[in-house]
């Protein structure tokens, strides 16, 4: 996979003009976003080399991790055997979500990762480089000796100038602001589901994708946190627990200590954690994420615990109104115990009344926010 990702990226570019130009004036926005492009796809700035950004970002995953599954939930890093808590978010039209910070209402909204602990887009970029379950590198300078020797490091001083790789900390932001630069392109969001095209008139619903979209708007409550807002990104950016059992097959559970000291029995407390935040009133809430190419993305929810939209549904429509089961095993006719208990949502969910029939309604629906939709 890893060579057709560098390809992938270097076509999009040529295709879109960004990969060069005859103008004798210079267009830094471009030039950026390219050397953001050959960031993301390169598979030599992991520790050891063979894990991009776009390992567990892939376009054709819809920005999340193509390996993700029922037996995976989390991605694997770049040293084989080390595994992240969290199931891999996508990356899709993470540049609209604004800064981390609190509205008008009082709440938490914004930032990046699930629990908003990186303010914007380019403090999120640092982060995997140097996370040991991620990308694993040392430090920075680690990286940016990696970057000095890649096939793009002239086009990196032709943007920041003669000699910039050789000021560590000032470089590795600049990769940084190159990486937002990138995911900041209309690749992260084209707006080519078939629900664009049904806004712009192109197309029509099917009739269950309508009732799914009635529903969505209604008896369902989806958009209680899911509104289309100003971009119509399906997410009002807050923050809610929402009773997410455990997953018993999230292997960060047996991860060495020095990784998970808790073991079998941490919890991921999500934005309570978050070292700005650090609240107990916050625990087990996680960023509300966009709801667009959602039917790529598969497992759901912050540690992958749910394998398909029915089921993500399911749970929303019955949480409260099924039984708890014995263990953190999801049977039938029983929902497991919440990760975390206190601070849950239970005004919005766990007992809307949808009948088998509406909840595949809804992810009809839901299918309808799939870029790369042809009218």
């Amino acid at each position: 996979m890893k060579a057709p990702v560098t390809a992938l990226f270097t076509f999009i570019f040529i295709i879109n003009g960004c990969g060069g130009s005859s103008s004798p004036s210079v267009d830094l926005q471009a030039l950026k976003e390219q050397l953001g492009s050959s960031i993301f796809a390169d598979t030599n700035l992991s520790e050891p080399a063979g894990q991009a950004c776009a390992t567990c970002h892939h376009v054709q995953s819809g920005f999340a991790d193509p390996n993700s599954s029922s037996t995976n939930p989390v991605s694997q890093g770049a040293i084989t055997g080390r595994f992240g808590d969290r199931n891999a978010p996508t990356a899709a039209y993470a540049s609209f979500t604004p800064p981390f910070g609190i509205n008008t209402l009082g709440e938490y909204v914004g930032g990046q990762f699930l629990d908003g602990r990186a303010a914007t887009l380019a403090d999120q970029a640092k982060i995997p480089f140097l996370n040991p379950l991620e990308m694993a590198n040392a430090d920075q300078a680690s990286v940016i000796a990696k970057i000095r020797n890649s096939s793009y490091a002239a086009l990196f001083e032709k943007i920041y100038g003669t000699g910039s790789l050789n000021n560590t900390g000032t470089a590795f932001g600049q990769v940084a602001e190159a990486l937002a630069a990138f995911q900041s392109t209309s690749l992260f969001h084209p707006y080519t589901s078939k629900f664009d095209y049904f806004l712009a008139g192109q197309v029509q619903l099917t009739a269950q994708e309508k009732r799914g979209f009635n529903l969505f708007d209604g008896k369902g409550q989806c958009f209680s946190c899911h509104e289309q807002g100003q971009n119509k990104l399906f997410t009002n950016y807050t923050y809610q627990n929402l009773g997410v059992p455990k997953n018993p097959d999230n292997p960060f559970y047996t991860m060495p200590a020095q990784y998970n000291q808790d073991g079998l029995t941490y919890a991921d407390l999500g934005l309570g954690a978050n070292p700005v935040v650090m609240s107990i009133f916050e625990n087990g809430k996680f960023r509300t994420p966009t709801l667009r190419n959602v039917a790529l993305t598969a497992p759901y929810m912050h540690n992958g615990v749910f394998q398909t939209l029915e089921q993500v549904v399911n749970f929303y429509n019955t949480r409260d109104v099924l039984p708890t089961c014995p263990t953190d095993i999801i049977q039938v006719n029983c929902w497991p115990a919440p990760e975390v208990s206190e601070n849950m949502n239970t005004q919005l969910m766990g007992n809307l009344g949808l009948t088998l029939s509406e909840v595949n309604d809804i992810v009809a629906f839901l299918k309808t926010l799939t870029d790369g939709y042809v009218p």
